[in-house]
């Protein structure tokens, strides 16, 4: 996906509707883009699974698109642009999510800084972040996101 500088959570959104077509099915929506946290939200009902709880496969995908639109934000931000994938992730299913699905994901500003730093210095940059999802952390998803700079 292609980065677009000063975009908004409605037009993240739907630049990545239009770039990943499973992310609208799954009614992936921004509900808060702040200088440095994400909130997504999601209804349970497209989602749901056998148990009628969240899918687990919905909630690995709501959680890893969160981490790219949070990493891609923080590039925008700083007026840059870079390829952003998900090196490596790993999901913690702790209880089941019964109701809307909502993902929190935050960078600490410090951390911020010098991903963006070493992006501009060396053209690429690793960040790791943890999305949360559920009222009490009911699923916890970490993953390494790798931003290459775009000439």
């Amino acid at each position: 996906m292609a980065n677009n500088s000063c975009l908004d959570a409605e037009s993240l959104t739907q630049l990545i509707h239009e770039s990943i077509p499973l992310s609208e099915a799954m009614h992936f929506n921004i509900e808060v883009l702040a200088d440095q946290s994400i909130t997504v939200v999601a209804p349970l009902t497209p989602n749901i699974n056998v148990h009628g709880t969240g899918f687990a496969g919905s909630l690995y995908s709501l959680a890893a698109l969160s981490a790219w639109a949070l990493t891609t934000h923080l590039i925008n931000q700083a007026g840059l642009k870079a390829d952003v994938v998900m090196a490596s992730a790993e999901i913690r299913y702790r209880r089941p999510i019964q109701s809307e699905i909502r993902c929190q994901c935050e960078c600490m500003p410090v951390v911020s800084l010098t991903f963006i730093k070493h992006l501009k210095r060396k053209g690429r940059a690793r960040l790791s972040l943890m999305v949360e999802l559920g009222d009490n952390a009911d699923v916890v998803f970490s993953a390494a996101m790798v931003a290459s700079h775009k000439a």
